[in-house]
Protein backbone atom coordinates (compact mmCIF):
# COMPACT_ATOMS: atom_id res chain seq x y z
CA UNK A 1 0.00 0.00 0.00
CA UNK A 2 0.96 3.68 -1.11
CA UNK A 3 1.78 5.47 2.20
CA UNK A 4 0.70 8.96 2.01
CA UNK A 5 3.50 11.67 1.63
CA UNK A 6 4.06 15.60 2.86
CA UNK A 7 6.61 17.92 2.66
CA UNK A 8 6.66 18.70 6.08
CA UNK A 9 5.24 16.70 9.09
CA UNK A 10 4.40 17.99 12.06
CA UNK A 11 4.40 15.83 15.54
CA UNK A 12 2.54 17.73 18.13
CA UNK A 13 -0.07 20.22 18.05
CA UNK A 14 1.49 22.20 21.09
CA UNK A 15 2.71 25.88 21.19
CA UNK A 16 5.91 25.04 18.97
CA UNK A 17 3.77 22.93 16.26
CA UNK A 18 1.00 25.25 15.60
CA UNK A 19 3.69 28.68 15.92
CA UNK A 20 5.50 26.72 13.20
CA UNK A 21 2.50 25.43 10.79
CA UNK A 22 0.62 29.20 11.44
CA UNK A 23 4.96 30.94 9.91
CA UNK A 24 4.45 28.37 7.26
CA UNK A 25 0.82 29.12 6.28
CA UNK A 26 1.60 32.57 5.98
CA UNK A 27 4.47 32.50 3.74
CA UNK A 28 3.82 32.14 0.05
CA UNK A 29 6.95 30.21 -0.38
CA UNK A 30 5.30 27.27 1.23
CA UNK A 31 2.31 27.56 -0.64
CA UNK A 32 2.80 24.47 -2.82
CA UNK A 33 3.94 22.77 0.39
CA UNK A 34 1.58 19.50 1.64
CA UNK A 35 1.93 19.83 5.46
CA UNK A 36 0.42 17.40 8.11
CA UNK A 37 0.02 18.01 11.84
CA UNK A 38 -0.31 14.76 14.36
CA UNK A 39 -1.61 14.77 17.39
CA UNK A 40 -4.01 12.26 19.34
CA UNK A 41 -5.36 15.21 20.94
CA UNK A 42 -7.84 17.68 19.33
CA UNK A 43 -6.86 20.63 21.77
CA UNK A 44 -9.87 21.42 22.81
CA UNK A 45 -8.93 22.38 26.43
CA UNK A 46 -7.50 25.35 28.61
CA UNK A 47 -4.92 23.58 29.67
CA UNK A 48 -2.22 26.41 30.24
CA UNK A 49 -1.51 30.29 30.26
CA UNK A 50 1.21 31.66 28.50
CA UNK A 51 2.52 34.89 28.71
CA UNK A 52 5.19 37.26 27.52
CA UNK A 53 6.33 40.84 27.08
CA UNK A 54 6.95 42.90 24.12
CA UNK A 55 7.27 46.17 22.99
CA UNK A 56 4.83 46.59 19.94
CA UNK A 57 2.03 44.30 18.83
CA UNK A 58 2.86 41.72 16.84
CA UNK A 59 0.96 39.21 14.83
CA UNK A 60 -1.20 37.61 17.56
CA UNK A 61 -3.38 41.23 17.54
CA UNK A 62 -6.04 40.38 19.79
CA UNK A 63 -5.61 37.01 20.80
CA UNK A 64 -4.05 38.08 24.51
CA UNK A 65 -6.96 37.38 26.99
CA UNK A 66 -5.60 40.32 29.04
CA UNK A 67 -2.69 43.12 29.21
CA UNK A 68 -0.42 44.94 32.12
CA UNK A 69 2.16 48.26 32.06
CA UNK A 70 3.01 46.86 36.14
CA UNK A 71 3.93 44.56 37.86
CA UNK A 72 5.30 43.55 41.74
CA UNK A 73 8.01 41.07 42.62
CA UNK A 74 7.95 40.98 46.72
CA UNK A 75 10.56 39.10 48.95
CA UNK A 76 10.23 38.74 52.16
CA UNK A 77 12.50 41.70 53.25
CA UNK A 78 10.79 44.37 49.99
CA UNK A 79 8.62 45.12 47.47
CA UNK A 80 9.86 46.20 44.04
CA UNK A 81 7.53 47.80 41.89
CA UNK A 82 7.96 47.86 38.11
CA UNK A 83 6.66 50.26 35.91
CA UNK A 84 6.80 47.93 32.51
CA UNK A 85 6.88 50.21 30.10
CA UNK A 86 8.07 50.06 26.80
CA UNK A 87 6.98 46.68 27.95
CA UNK A 88 3.69 45.51 28.47
CA UNK A 89 2.79 42.04 29.43
CA UNK A 90 0.45 39.95 28.17
CA UNK A 91 -1.15 36.53 29.04
CA UNK A 92 -2.70 33.85 26.22
CA UNK A 93 -5.24 31.36 27.32
CA UNK A 94 -3.98 27.65 25.44
CA UNK A 95 -7.73 27.57 24.29
CA UNK A 96 -7.93 30.79 22.48
CA UNK A 97 -4.75 30.20 20.98
CA UNK A 98 -5.48 26.97 19.63
CA UNK A 99 -8.72 27.96 18.11
CA UNK A 100 -7.22 30.90 16.55
CA UNK A 101 -4.27 28.20 15.39
CA UNK A 102 -7.15 25.56 13.90
CA UNK A 103 -9.42 28.51 12.55
CA UNK A 104 -6.37 29.57 10.51
CA UNK A 105 -4.91 26.46 9.56
CA UNK A 106 -7.98 24.20 9.00
CA UNK A 107 -9.17 26.20 5.97
CA UNK A 108 -5.86 25.73 4.34
CA UNK A 109 -5.54 23.58 1.20
CA UNK A 110 -2.64 22.55 1.69
CA UNK A 111 -2.72 21.50 5.78
CA UNK A 112 -3.89 18.59 7.05
CA UNK A 113 -4.84 17.36 10.45
CA UNK A 114 -4.57 13.70 11.16
CA UNK A 115 -5.73 13.05 15.23
CA UNK A 116 -3.65 10.05 16.23
CA UNK A 117 -0.95 9.24 18.51
CA UNK A 118 2.97 9.21 16.71
CA UNK A 119 4.66 5.64 17.80
CA UNK A 120 8.02 5.60 15.86
CA UNK A 121 10.03 8.44 13.44
CA UNK A 122 12.52 6.69 11.64
CA UNK A 123 14.80 7.98 8.97
CA UNK A 124 16.45 6.81 5.35
CA UNK A 125 15.98 8.52 2.28
CA UNK A 126 12.65 9.82 3.40
CA UNK A 127 11.39 10.11 7.12
CA UNK A 128 8.39 7.40 8.08
CA UNK A 129 6.28 8.78 10.75
CA UNK A 130 4.27 5.78 12.03
CA UNK A 131 1.45 6.14 14.26
CA UNK A 132 -1.02 3.87 15.98
CA UNK A 133 -3.34 3.71 13.18
CA UNK A 134 -1.31 4.21 10.09
CA UNK A 135 2.23 5.53 9.07
CA UNK A 136 3.32 8.41 6.71
CA UNK A 137 6.21 9.69 4.81
CA UNK A 138 7.79 12.99 4.52
CA UNK A 139 10.71 15.03 3.50
CA UNK A 140 11.57 16.85 6.70
CA UNK A 141 9.47 15.80 10.48
CA UNK A 142 9.47 18.72 12.76
CA UNK A 143 9.04 16.13 15.89
CA UNK A 144 8.10 17.87 19.55
CA UNK A 145 8.61 14.88 21.25
CA UNK A 146 10.96 14.70 24.43
CA UNK A 147 13.56 12.23 23.31
CA UNK A 148 13.28 8.77 25.82
CA UNK A 149 16.95 9.58 26.63
CA UNK A 150 16.44 13.08 28.78
CA UNK A 151 14.96 10.69 31.63
CA UNK A 152 17.93 8.16 31.51
CA UNK A 153 20.77 10.86 31.04
CA UNK A 154 19.19 13.71 33.24
CA UNK A 155 21.95 13.10 36.11
CA UNK A 156 24.64 14.02 34.18
CA UNK A 157 23.67 17.23 32.82
CA UNK A 158 22.63 20.43 35.06
CA UNK A 159 18.27 19.96 35.39
CA UNK A 160 15.81 21.22 37.72
CA UNK A 161 12.03 21.55 37.01
CA UNK A 162 9.77 24.26 37.29
CA UNK A 163 6.69 22.86 38.28
CA UNK A 164 3.59 24.53 39.12
CA UNK A 165 -0.17 24.59 39.87
CA UNK A 166 -2.50 27.56 39.62
CA UNK A 167 -6.16 28.42 40.40
CA UNK A 168 -8.32 30.60 38.34
CA UNK A 169 -10.68 32.06 41.26
CA UNK A 170 -13.33 34.12 41.01
CA UNK A 171 -14.47 36.14 43.84
CA UNK A 172 -17.95 37.89 44.69
CA UNK A 173 -16.51 41.35 45.38
CA UNK A 174 -14.01 43.46 43.34
CA UNK A 175 -10.81 42.78 45.51
CA UNK A 176 -7.86 42.42 42.41
CA UNK A 177 -6.09 45.94 40.99
CA UNK A 178 -6.64 44.39 37.56
CA UNK A 179 -3.88 46.81 36.20
CA UNK A 180 -0.39 45.08 38.09
CA UNK A 181 0.93 41.53 38.15
CA UNK A 182 2.41 39.94 40.90
CA UNK A 183 5.51 38.31 38.92
CA UNK A 184 7.13 36.63 41.98
CA UNK A 185 6.04 36.61 45.79
CA UNK A 186 8.67 35.24 48.01
CA UNK A 187 6.65 35.66 51.27
CA UNK A 188 5.03 32.20 51.21
CA UNK A 189 7.71 29.41 50.69
CA UNK A 190 7.64 25.59 50.92
CA UNK A 191 11.32 24.63 53.63
CA UNK A 192 14.55 26.35 52.28
CA UNK A 193 13.49 25.69 48.72
CA UNK A 194 13.16 28.21 45.26
CA UNK A 195 8.99 28.83 45.54
CA UNK A 196 7.05 31.52 44.84
CA UNK A 197 3.60 32.81 44.45
CA UNK A 198 2.00 34.43 40.92
CA UNK A 199 -0.65 36.47 40.75
CA UNK A 200 -2.67 37.31 36.68
CA UNK A 201 -5.37 39.52 38.12
CA UNK A 202 -7.52 39.50 34.80
CA UNK A 203 -10.11 41.33 36.41
CA UNK A 204 -11.56 43.46 39.25
CA UNK A 205 -12.90 39.82 40.28
CA UNK A 206 -11.11 36.85 38.70
CA UNK A 207 -7.40 35.83 38.93
CA UNK A 208 -5.08 33.24 38.25
CA UNK A 209 -3.01 32.37 40.94
CA UNK A 210 0.10 30.02 40.85
CA UNK A 211 2.12 28.08 43.52
CA UNK A 212 5.80 27.25 41.47
CA UNK A 213 8.99 25.51 42.17
CA UNK A 214 12.11 25.79 40.79
CA UNK A 215 13.59 22.35 42.76
CA UNK A 216 14.59 19.32 41.49
CA UNK A 217 11.56 16.99 42.25
CA UNK A 218 8.34 17.35 42.24
CA UNK A 219 5.59 17.31 45.22
CA UNK A 220 2.23 15.57 46.22
CA UNK A 221 -0.65 17.69 43.97
CA UNK A 222 -2.18 18.47 47.71
CA UNK A 223 1.06 20.65 48.69
CA UNK A 224 0.29 23.18 46.21
CA UNK A 225 -3.08 23.49 46.39
CA UNK A 226 -2.52 23.95 50.63
CA UNK A 227 -0.20 27.04 49.57
CA UNK A 228 -2.81 28.27 47.30
CA UNK A 229 -4.99 28.08 49.87
CA UNK A 230 -3.20 29.85 52.30
CA UNK A 231 -2.03 32.46 50.13
CA UNK A 232 -5.69 33.97 49.09
CA UNK A 233 -6.73 33.59 52.66
CA UNK A 234 -3.45 35.28 54.62
CA UNK A 235 -1.81 37.37 51.45
CA UNK A 236 -4.76 38.30 49.48
CA UNK A 237 -7.42 38.52 52.60
CA UNK A 238 -9.65 36.50 50.41
CA UNK A 239 -12.45 34.47 52.32
CA UNK A 240 -15.30 33.64 49.60
CA UNK A 241 -14.27 32.62 46.33
CA UNK A 242 -15.06 30.00 43.36
CA UNK A 243 -12.07 27.80 41.81
CA UNK A 244 -13.06 28.07 37.86
CA UNK A 245 -10.31 26.53 36.34
CA UNK A 246 -6.58 24.52 37.27
CA UNK A 247 -3.62 24.27 35.09
CA UNK A 248 -0.54 22.61 36.11
CA UNK A 249 2.75 21.90 34.41
CA UNK A 250 6.13 20.61 34.70
CA UNK A 251 8.69 22.29 32.28
CA UNK A 252 12.45 21.35 32.39
CA UNK A 253 15.04 23.57 33.13
CA UNK A 254 18.18 21.98 32.05
CA UNK A 255 21.71 21.82 30.24
CA UNK A 256 20.49 18.60 28.47
CA UNK A 257 21.53 19.57 24.80
CA UNK A 258 18.18 18.52 23.11
CA UNK A 259 19.42 20.08 19.67
CA UNK A 260 22.36 17.25 19.63
CA UNK A 261 18.79 14.95 18.75
CA UNK A 262 18.24 17.14 15.79
CA UNK A 263 19.28 15.33 12.14
CA UNK A 264 19.19 16.09 8.52
CA UNK A 265 15.65 15.44 7.87
CA UNK A 266 13.97 15.39 11.61
CA UNK A 267 14.21 18.85 13.48
CA UNK A 268 13.48 18.71 17.30
CA UNK A 269 10.77 21.49 18.45
CA UNK A 270 9.28 22.71 21.26
CA UNK A 271 11.03 21.70 24.72
CA UNK A 272 12.13 18.89 22.71
CA UNK A 273 14.09 20.82 20.80
CA UNK A 274 15.59 22.86 23.74
CA UNK A 275 13.66 25.80 23.03
CA UNK A 276 12.22 26.91 26.28
CA UNK A 277 14.81 29.10 27.91
CA UNK A 278 16.52 26.97 30.72
CA UNK A 279 16.13 29.54 33.55
CA UNK A 280 13.32 30.96 33.00
CA UNK A 281 10.91 28.96 31.75
CA UNK A 282 9.70 31.64 29.69
CA UNK A 283 8.62 29.80 26.22
CA UNK A 284 5.93 31.81 24.03
CA UNK A 285 8.04 34.28 22.45
CA UNK A 286 11.33 32.09 22.49
CA UNK A 287 9.73 29.66 20.23
CA UNK A 288 7.84 32.64 17.67
CA UNK A 289 11.77 33.80 17.18
CA UNK A 290 12.97 29.80 16.69
CA UNK A 291 9.93 29.61 14.52
CA UNK A 292 11.06 32.65 12.55
CA UNK A 293 14.58 31.23 11.76
CA UNK A 294 13.50 27.97 11.08
CA UNK A 295 11.59 29.55 8.57
CA UNK A 296 14.43 31.83 7.31
CA UNK A 297 16.86 28.51 7.04
CA UNK A 298 14.27 26.44 5.28
CA UNK A 299 13.92 29.04 2.41
CA UNK A 300 17.69 29.27 2.49
CA UNK A 301 17.94 25.47 2.04
CA UNK A 302 20.04 25.34 5.50
CA UNK A 303 19.72 23.14 8.15
CA UNK A 304 16.31 24.13 9.53
CA UNK A 305 17.84 24.00 13.08
CA UNK A 306 21.10 26.19 11.81
CA UNK A 307 21.74 29.02 14.63
CA UNK A 308 19.08 28.45 16.72
CA UNK A 309 20.85 29.21 20.09
CA UNK A 310 23.07 31.56 20.90
CA UNK A 311 25.89 30.17 22.70
CA UNK A 312 26.47 32.94 25.72
CA UNK A 313 22.73 32.65 26.73
CA UNK A 314 23.39 28.91 27.39
CA UNK A 315 26.53 29.15 29.41
CA UNK A 316 24.69 32.50 31.54
CA UNK A 317 21.12 29.87 31.62
CA UNK A 318 23.86 27.29 32.74
CA UNK A 319 25.53 29.36 35.90
CA UNK A 320 22.33 30.25 36.64
CA UNK A 321 20.98 26.52 37.30
CA UNK A 322 24.50 25.57 38.41
CA UNK A 323 23.48 28.15 41.56
CA UNK A 324 19.85 27.32 42.22
CA UNK A 325 20.89 23.56 42.09
CA UNK A 326 23.74 24.06 44.54
CA UNK A 327 21.74 26.48 46.61
CA UNK A 328 18.51 26.42 46.16
CA UNK A 329 17.51 28.82 48.64
CA UNK A 330 19.48 31.47 47.15
CA UNK A 331 16.53 31.68 44.33
CA UNK A 332 14.65 34.46 46.44
CA UNK A 333 18.44 36.60 46.68
CA UNK A 334 18.95 36.07 42.55
CA UNK A 335 15.43 37.37 41.74
CA UNK A 336 15.50 40.41 44.00
CA UNK A 337 18.79 41.44 43.29
CA UNK A 338 18.00 41.37 39.33
CA UNK A 339 14.78 42.82 39.65
CA UNK A 340 15.82 45.80 41.77
CA UNK A 341 19.15 46.50 40.76
CA UNK A 342 18.32 46.49 36.88
CA UNK A 343 16.17 49.00 34.30
CA UNK A 344 13.28 46.99 32.70
CA UNK A 345 14.83 47.25 29.13
CA UNK A 346 18.47 45.98 30.47
CA UNK A 347 16.55 43.09 31.90
CA UNK A 348 13.78 41.87 29.40
CA UNK A 349 16.52 42.45 26.70
CA UNK A 350 18.45 39.81 28.34
CA UNK A 351 15.38 37.25 29.15
CA UNK A 352 15.08 37.90 25.18
CA UNK A 353 18.69 37.09 24.30
CA UNK A 354 18.98 40.30 22.88
CA UNK A 355 21.02 42.09 24.96
CA UNK A 356 24.53 43.89 24.31
CA UNK A 357 27.62 43.27 26.19
CA UNK A 358 27.17 45.97 27.97
CA UNK A 359 23.97 45.16 29.62
CA UNK A 360 25.52 41.72 30.16
CA UNK A 361 28.22 42.71 32.50
CA UNK A 362 25.30 45.72 34.09
CA UNK A 363 23.26 42.21 34.65
CA UNK A 364 26.47 39.47 36.07
CA UNK A 365 27.42 42.97 38.30
CA UNK A 366 24.21 43.07 40.10
CA UNK A 367 24.13 39.19 40.73
CA UNK A 368 28.20 39.46 41.59
CA UNK A 369 28.04 37.17 44.98
CA UNK A 370 30.30 34.29 45.70
CA UNK A 371 27.74 32.30 44.36
CA UNK A 372 27.77 33.41 41.29
CA UNK A 373 31.63 33.40 40.67
CA UNK A 374 31.89 29.42 42.50
CA UNK A 375 29.25 28.50 39.90
CA UNK A 376 31.24 30.40 37.46
CA UNK A 377 34.39 28.46 37.52
CA UNK A 378 32.70 24.95 37.67
CA UNK A 379 30.50 25.74 34.22
CA UNK A 380 34.23 26.00 32.88
CA UNK A 381 35.17 22.51 33.31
Amino acid sequence: MHKPHYDYIIVGNGLAGLQLALALVNDAYFNDKQIALIDPDTKSANDKTWSFWETEDNYWGALPYKTWKKATIYSSKKQIHLNLAPYTYKSIRALDFYNYAKANLKHKPNIQFITDAVTKVSEKDLVTVITETNSYTANHVFDSRVTPDFSTKIKTHITLLQHFKGWNIKTEQPVFDDTRITMMDYRLKDGNQTTFMYVLPFSKTEALVEFTYFTENTVEESTYDSYIKQYISEFLKIEDYSITETESGIIPMTTFPFNDYNTTNITKIGTAGGWVKPSTGYSFKHTQKKVTKVIANLKTNQSPSKNLFISKYKFYDKIFLKVLKDENHKGEWIFEQYYSKNDINTMFRFLDEESTFTEDLKIMWSLFSFSFIKAFFKTLK
